[in-house]
């Protein structure tokens, strides 16, 4: 079995800043990339931030210049840096990874229970 398991959201006031780190374990071979989207009430979820196993990254126009992804592949975890926060960045934040199980040698997408985010105006 695989686990995500988030941590670091939590409230903030505009313009403040929060890190979300993001924890994978369980029978992984190896880690293709991993990222991080983020689902608001009554919309779908989107992707924030991508980062992929030699370090390429691509950003959600709204929060390039703000976030910053990163990973540390030996502890097969990953980051999202939140600087200048905005009401707009309050949603519920998952983390994803595209791995290679080892228990079944097969390539799949895992995702985290979440972790809520909320900027106070």
């Amino acid at each position: 079995q695989v686990h995500l398991v988030e941590s670091g959201g939590g409230l903030v006031q505009a313009g403040g800043s929060l890190r979300l780190s993001c924890a994978a374990s369980g029978s992984i071979f190896s880690i293709n990339a991993m990222g991080w989207y983020r689902q608001a009430p009554g919309k779908q979820r989107e992707l924030v931030a991508h980062i992929t196993s030699n370090g390429s990254t691509n950003y959600a126009a709204s929060v390039k210049g703000r976030f910053t992804i990163s990973r540390d592949s030996a502890k097969n975890t990953a980051y999202l840096q939140m600087n200048s926060l905005k009401p707009e960045d309050t949603a519920v934040y998952y983390c994803n990874a595209d791995l290679i199980a080892s228990s079944s040698w097969s390539r799949g997408n895992y995702w985290g229970q979440g972790t809520q985010v909320t900027v106070s105006s």
